[in-house]
């Protein structure tokens, strides 16, 4: 598996990242471990869970795995705060007292001394986003953590967060942790320009339209084991079943025939190779599935391709995104 920087840092991670939020629950620890070793065989290095994820039991398969045999210099350890994790105001959200208590119960539940990406997990609005630069730049300078990261911001709160940190030399902001496929391209309005521009590595969440960029829905029915059929996630499933999706859907199983390849490959492949994305997070229930995503490493799409999908799956635009002004001063004369 190849690797890239993780946004303007030194941080090198593989270009196709494992996602652990069902690991403890739908994933037993026995097929974790599974996943984990395939993934690796695979190249793969950045493995990423959060604080919330099956009330913290992700994390602590997590740790057991990564710490077997000696294996947990050669992963990279992503890990997300902000959700509610203990009682009252103070027990979610990103402030100080929060964070800190988030991080050290992280720690401890991934057996490990240090995160290397450490992420807020959402923007909070109760608190000042300089509070909260300020807590992962301690974490990052008392050794505690690598590198920081956001979530599930919008483009105007990334470039503040970003250049927030930078202006007041804080621990930089290098990636952010955004939903993102050929279903979900929303930001690529606001999201994706600021991320360029503050050189921050994108980590696509979901870069299979939430499984139904698989194309096992495509047939009308319920796989009993599906997402959709499952009681917590049919209301995450289903607005990505409409007709509008349906479409590119069926482009995505168009191109995968022609390449003789797996739908997930054909859609992993384009969300990889868009501008500023790192590493798309893919997750699964079992072994099967995380090799068929694998799968994707060796696919490259072919211009035409690429282009029939970025046009029927084309995002609504318009002002101010799409506003060409005329050049400063065009109607001036010399």
């Amino acid at each position: 598996m190849k690797h890239r920087h993780l946004g303007r840092s030194g941080l090198v991670v593989s270009r196709l990242a494992l996602g652990t939020m069902t690991w403890g629950k739908d994933t037993d620890e026995d097929d974790a471990a599974l996943q984990l070793r395939a993934f690796r065989d695979a190249g793969g290095t950045l493995v990423d869970t959060a604080d919330v994820y099956v009330g913290g039991e992700s994390e602590r398969i997590v740790g057991r795995l990564i710490n077997k045999d000696g294996g947990r210099d050669e992963i990279i350890v992503a890990t997300k705060a902000y959700g509610g994790t203990g009682a009252g105001p103070m027990g979610r959200g990103s402030s100080r007292g929060h964070l800190l208590a988030a991080l050290d119960a992280s720690l401890g539940r991934l057996g490990t001394d240090y995160i290397d990406l450490w992420q807020v997990h959402a923007w909070d609005t109760s608190t000042p986003i300089e509070e909260t630069l300020a807590v992962m730049d301690t974490a990052v300078r008392t050794g505690r953590v690598r590198y920081a990261g956001i979530s599930n911001f919008s483009g105007w709160q990334l470039a503040k967060s970003a250049e927030h940190a930078r202006a007041h030399r804080l621990a930089p902001v290098v990636s952010a942790q955004m939903e993102y496929s050929l279903l979900q391209r929303g930001i690529e309005r606001e999201v994706v320009p600021a991320a360029l521009d503050a050189e921050v590595g994108i980590l696509p969440w979901s870069p299979l339209g939430r499984g139904v960029l698989s194309g096992k829905y495509r047939t009308g029915a319920i796989p009993k084991d599906s997402r959709a059929a499952h009681p917590d996630f049919s209301g995450f499933v289903e607005p990505y079943l409409d007709d509008d999706r349906t479409r590119v859907v069926d482009a995505v199983l168009t191109a995968s025939e022609g390449l003789g390849v797996t739908p997930a490959a054909v859609a992993l492949a384009w969300v990889r190779d868009r501008p500023g994305v790192v590493a798309p997070i893919v997750g699964a229930r079992i072994v099967g599935q995380l090799v068929a995503s694998l799968a994707s490493e060796l696919v490259v799409l072919p211009d035409e391709i690429t282009q029939a999908l970025d046009d029927v799956s084309l995002p609504s635009l318009g002002y101010p995104e799409r506003v060409r002004w005329a050049k400063a001063h065009d109607d001036v004369e010399d």
